[in-house]
């Protein structure tokens, strides 16, 4: 670990106005929804800080406000910093305003409604690795990949040699990696974007970069759950703070 730049500062997406779930969640964003007692991201923000995390930066939108009255600028001893839209700038805009409020040379972004076990440590490890391997990419992103099962709902995406080669549109698969929603980008990687563009991470980022081979993959084997659907976030109630030490 010597000489290698720790992650300690952290994005997270907290935007989403949780359509799937209005049903069972409709009176505080995603990221708020309760299990049991609990805001879903008060149990995110607690598993990065016990990995080390210092620093928040929260990217939200949609009912901002119940965010920053709820957590206002500490959490557990972390600093938090609020990068609310006033319109919507969709996931890549959401980012590019959050990271130019970051401090940071390496910034871990991960989405609001998600959570995988993981090794900080190692994902700043492979992430410098990749960056002195690869100098002639500015920008280089490292995504964190969960192996699955027999699931539709996400994408898969194709790794070869750590370097990942495709993504591939929602259909079922007996066997696959989906992108966990857990990122290492460059602090200035939207630099020359502004603040205020509107565009999609995913579509206008990644699926973008990909083609120019600037992003990387690390396969993680760790607990992983999605509480954007009904069924996942009734499942998490049973199964998450069993895995997230609180």
């Amino acid at each position: 670990m010597a000489n290698v730049i720790p992650i300690s500062e952290a994005v997270i997406l907290c935007g989403g106005k949780g359509t799937r779930l209005r049903n069972v969640v409709s009176d505080v964003p995603k990221p708020l929804a309760s299990i049991n007692g609990t805001p879903f991201l008060s149990i995110l923000m607690h598993s990065l800080i016990l990995q080390g995390v210092k620093r928040f930066i929260l990217a939200s939108g949609y009912m901002h406000q119940k965010i920053e009255n709820i957590y206002g600028n500490s959490f557990e001893g972390a600093e938090i910093i609020h990068s609310a839209e006033q319109t919507p700038l969709g996931t890549g805009g959401a980012i590019a305003k959050a990271l130019s409020k970051a401090q940071s040379e390496n910034v871990l972004v991960v989405n609001g409604d998600s959570i995988i076990k993981f090794d900080l440590k190692q994902t700043a490890l492979e992430f410098d690795k990749i960056k002195k391997e690869n100098p002639n990419i500015k920008f280089p992103a490292l995504l964190t990949l969960k192996p699955m099962e027999n699931v539709d709902r996400y994408g898969a995406v194709s790794l070869s040699c750590g370097r990942i080669e495709a993504f591939e549109e929602k259909s079922f698969k007996e066997k696959c990696l989906i992108n966990a929603g857990v990122y290492v980008l460059c602090r200035d990687v939207f630099k020359t974007r502004g603040t205020d563009e509107v565009f999609s991470f995913e579509k206008d980022f990644l699926e973008v970069e990909v083609g120019r081979k600037s992003l990387f993959g690390i396969v993680c084997e760790g607990f992983f759950i999605d509480i954007g659907v009904p069924e996942d976030y009734a499942k998490a109630q049973e199964v998450l703070t069993k895995q997230f030490d609180r």
